[in-house]
Order: structure tokens, then C-alpha cells, then sequence
């Protein structure tokens, strides 16, 4: 049956009648309030009628509200895409018979970055063969990435995977058919930030940031990049959670999870709010297959600003040290402390002489309170220590021998100190070693990740190709036991062990080494 002129008239209309709030939508039916109170006296609707006006006025306002969303995600993808970029880095490479030359594809195409190597088998080989090259020795190594322009400048912020230690570094401009070769300012692999400049180039669109503080799980995002190549693409989604840390392996991470879809390609590219602010840098994806699974995750903007902005201005991150090797709480592990929960973070190794020494922690505290935050684990805790400055006494509160213990430590800045073939110690205790490997002590839980049968000793995070340990067949995950027959336990005992004299010796250093379960002998020797 056909509602009369009247009651579609006033059906059109209502279904106009509706708001959005964050999200919500809001009818107002004007149905009651339309008719003249005579002829709502006077005529009854049938039961059938009454439901074909429910069902058309729902059905409008659905419309109504998809055609909305629909709209703003247009608008979000005018702003941003001028502002986003596609990068192409390139390292050129070296023959396969060059004294460092790549010995074969594993070692040869798979990138050396401590972000993804440790837990290659969390996003999945073909996802991480994707960003190395997988053509002959001869082939240059290509990797493609997106940026996302901060200034008018020319600055660009990416990954630190996407440029690596690129050669050439060439960058696509939305709207401009042009190549412009940039340059590199400056990169972070333990926040996998980078910061690259192109010059010359006039009309730039930087992109707005927004506070990834004020991002809420189930708030709507969009992720633009460059995915497989293909330009300009965007993708929606929501926000599904916050604060991840993935890897466990020494990077400062407080990842934004999302499953708006990101796929290789779209590493260094913008996670977006309906504002059309950036709140995070695509990063990661969740994979077995190479492919999108439905969780992505993005550095957060604010840690984005910052790392940038001080690449730019300072040429490195400046960072604070405190000079703890900490851990996360497992029961047993807080049982065994008599502590009753499993937030914080257990301090395995103080350093002596650091800031955390002078201020009287010791092995075996808890931390339960830095600065005021309370600490839920180790990822809050490196964050936290990392983001205060250089020179600040911060109050502690620690948990030893069943009751809180209140401290003020004076943080330092996190410092860089090299020798030829010696480290560089990071806040955590990681250390970044000239032999062409990042190191770390191992501990039980990097021990049951990995698969090692070990319990104390030093794995391997990365290895630098073309460097020493890689000629001497060091790979990621290796667990290193003992160094000239002498058991080492800590990344502190390997580096007192391997030295500058040591390597440089006739003999040169042997290793006892555990891969995949096996040991075997490796010779570290200066050529």
C-alpha cells in the first residue's frame, strides 16, 4: 500500500532529520510532530504501512550515514595525498667474490635491521624478503617505501628500514612526474625512524600532525602509502589498540595498532584521523604470508615529532640512560621476590658507575614508579627513561626485600663512545659492536623465543652485511657461549673479550656458537 502524498512528504523529510557525534548517529523522526493533531486523531496506519514507513526511513538514514563516512574519508584523502611521497632507495652492490662480498640470498637479500631480524618468523619470510632484493649478486638491492613531507623545507620523515644504508635515495612527489634525488639527515634504527631532504623543490604540502596521546581504540584511521608500489592508495580502519611493543628486542616501540590494511610499500607512510592529521608512521604488519592480516602498527606522531625533530636540528636522537638491564615480571619470577603482581620492571644488571648506580638501585629491584608513572613494564619503562632529558633528577620508587624503596636518579644523556673494532652501549644494555653485529645479553625469555637451549651467554640481533662477523658466518639469532674457551654471560664480558688487540691478533678470537639449537667454532679475524 502507498502512504498518502502527505506521509511521504513527511517521511522524505525525516529521513533528513539526523546529526552525527563522534561517530553516533542521531535521528529526530518528525512524524509524530508533522500531521495536524485532527488528522492524527483521525486516521489509524496499518500495521503493514507502519512497517513500510520503519523500514524506508531506516533504510534512508543508513544510506544517510555511509554516504557521510563516505565523505569524509574523501576529504582525508585530498588532504593527506599531497603530502604523501614514494621513495625508492637503492644500495649498489658489491661482487660476489669482493673480500666482503654477499656470500649467498639469505645473507645477501635479507635486511639487517635489529627491528625485524630477531622475529623475522612474526611478520613472516615473504614479507621480509619483500624489502631486501632476491636478484642475482650483480643486481642492485632496491627497496620501495612512502614519507610523508613535515616542512616546507623539504624534510621528509620515513623508516629507517626503507632507507637503510641506501646508496641513492629517489623520491616521487604526488602531483609531479619528476624523480628528485634527496639526501639523508639523519636515522634512528631504534625508533626505525628516518629523516630524508630533497631540495629545490618549490610548492611542498607538509602534512598537519595530530597528538597520538588523545587517539582512542576504535577511533577511526587511514593509512596512505605506496603498498607493493602501487601509488596513492589509502585504506580505512580502526584503531585496535595501543601501546604494543613486538619485538622485544632493545627498539623504543608504543605502537598504535590498527587493521586498516598496510602492506610492504607502505613502511614510512601516514596513519591518519578523520581530521586529516598524521597520529602515527606506518611501520609493521602482522603476517605469515608477506601479506595484510588484518593488524598493521605505526609509531605514534609524537614520538615521530620528536625523534625528527632532533635528527634535524641535532643531527642524532638525544636520549636519556639510566644504565639498567631490565625485564619483564613473569608469576614465578615475581614470586620468587615475594613481590604479589607482575607490572614493573626488574632491573637484571646495574651498571657501575651509571647513573642508576650512583642513585643506589641494585640487581634484583623492581621498578614500580618512575617520575611519577607508574611502570607496567620494560617497553614503558625504555620510553620513559628515553624521553626525559639529559641532567634531570627524576624520583624512583622501587620495590627490595618486601617494601618500596624511594630513590632519585640523575639521568644521563644515553652516549656513543666507538673504537675500530670496539661498541657502542645503548640504554638497555644492547650494543651496537664495529665488528658489524648488535648484541644483547640473553635472558630466558629471548631464549625461549629464539628456540636456544641456552640460559646465559650473548645473541645476536643483526649482522651488518659485508662486515667482519658476517665474513665469519655470524647470523642473527646466534647465541654466543664462550669466546677463547671462556664462558661469557653478558654483552660486558664479550666485549672485554673481543677487542681491538684480540681480533687483530695472528690467532684472532674463536667462538663457541649456538645456531638452532647446534653449537659450533667461529674465528673472528681482522683482515
Amino acid at each position: 500500500m502507498t502512504p498518502p502524498p502527505f506521509l511521504r512528504s513527511t517521511l522524505s523529510r525525516s529521513g533528513q532529520a539526523h546529526s552525527f557525534s563522534t561517530g553516533r548517529r542521531i535521528i529526530g523522526s518528525k512524524l509524530s510532530c508533522a500531521l495536524p493533531l485532527a488528522l492524527a486523531t483521525t486516521f489509524l496506519i496499518p500495521t503493514g504501512l507502519a512497517s513500510t514507513v520503519l523500514a524506508e526511513g531506516g533504510q534512508n538514514d543508513a544510506i544517510a550515514a555511509a554516504s557521510t563516512l563516505t565523505t569524509a574519508f574523501e576529504r582525508v584523502a585530498d588532504i593527506i595525498q599531497p603530502s604523501v611521497v614514494s621513495i625508492s632507495a637503492t644500495k649498489k652492490p658489491k661482487p660476489a667474490n669482493a673480500p666482503n662480498g654477499p656470500k649467498n640470498r639469505m645473507q645477501r637479500g635479507m635486511p639487517q635491521d635489529p627491528f625485524f631480524d630477531p622475529f623475522r618468523e612474526f611478520f613472516g619470510e615473504d614479507f621480509m624478503e619483500r624489502f631486501g632484493n632476491q636478484g642475482q649478486d650483480q643486481a642492485p638491492q632496491t627497496g620501495l617505501g612512502t614519507g610523508v613531507i613535515i616542512d616546507k623545507a623539504g624534510h621528509i620523515i620515513t623508516n629507517n628500514h626503507v632507507i637503510g644504508e641506501a646508496d641513492e635515495v629517489i623520491v616521487r612527489i604526488h602531483g609531479d612526474k619528476k624523480e628528485y634525488k634527496a639526501e639523508i639527515v639523519g636515522s634512528d634504527p631504534r625508533s626505525d625512524l628516518a629523516v630524508i631532504k630533497v631540495s629545490d623543490v618549490t610548492n611542498l604540502t607538509p602534512a598537519t600532525f595530530g597528538d597520538s596521546e588523545k587517539l582512542r581504540i576504535g577511533e577511526w584511521v587511514i593509512a596512505a602509502g605506496n603498498p607493493f608500489g602501487l601509488q596513492n592508495s589509502i585504506t580505512a580502519g580502526i584503531v585496535s589498540a595501543k601501546g604494543r611493543s613486538i619485538s622485544n628486542s632493545g627498539q623504543y616501540e608504543d605502537f598504535i595498532q590498527t587493521d586498516a590494511a598496510i602492506n610492504p610499500g607502505n613502511s614510512g607512510g601516514p596513519l591518519v584521523n578523520l581530521y586529516g592529521q598524521v597520529i602515527g608512521i606506518n611501520t609493521a604488519i602482522f603476517s605469515r604470508s608477506g601479506g595484510y592480516m588484518g593488524i598493521g602498527f605505526a609509531i605514534p606522531s609524537n614520538m615521530a615529532k620528536d625523534v625528527s625533530s632532533s635528527l634535524i636540528t641535532k643531527g642524532k636522537v638525544v636520549r636519556g640512560w639510566l644504565g639498567v638491564a631490565i625485564q619483564n615480571l613473569t608469576d614465578e619470577m615475581a614470586s620468587s621476590f615475594d613481590y604479589t603482581d607482575t607490572e614493573g620492571a626488574l632491573i637484571g644488571q646495574v651498571q657501575p658507575g651509571s647513573p642508576a648506580a650512583k642513585s643506589g638501585m641494585q640487581q634484583g629491584d623492581i621498578v614500580i614508579s618512575f617520575n611519577g608513572q607508574k611502570i607496567k613494564d620494560v617497553n614503558q619503562l625504555r620510553n620513559l627513561v628515553a624521553d626525559t632529558s639529559p641532567g634531570s633528577s627524576v624520583p624512583v620508587t622501587v620495590f627490595r626485600n618486601g617494601k618500596q624503596v624511594k630513590l632519585t636518579v640523575a639521568v644521563d644523556e644515553l652516549a656513543q663512545k666507538d673504537t675500530e673494532f670496539g661498541a657502542t652501549e645503548t640504554q638497555d644494555g644492547s650494543v651496537t659492536s664495529n665488528l658489524g653485529i648488535t648484541i644483547d645479553s640473553l635472558t630466558p625469555e629471548i631464549a625461549n623465543r629464539i628456540g636456544s637451549k641456552k640460559r646465559s651467554g650473548v645473541v645476536i640481533l643483526s649482522v651488518q652485511p659485508g662486515s667482519l662477523a658476517d665474513d665469519a658466518g655470524l647470523m642473527a639469532r646466534d647465541v654466543i657461549v664462550s669466546v677463547d674457551g671462556t664462558e661469557i654471560a653478558s654483552v660486558k664480558e664479550f666485549t672485554e673479550a673481543v677487542t681491538d688487540q684480540t681480533v687483530k691478533s695472528p690467532r684472532g678470537v674463536r667462538l663457541v656458537v649456538e645456531t638452532r639449537g647446534m653449537e659450533r667454532f667461529i674465528i673472528l679475524k681482522a683482515r
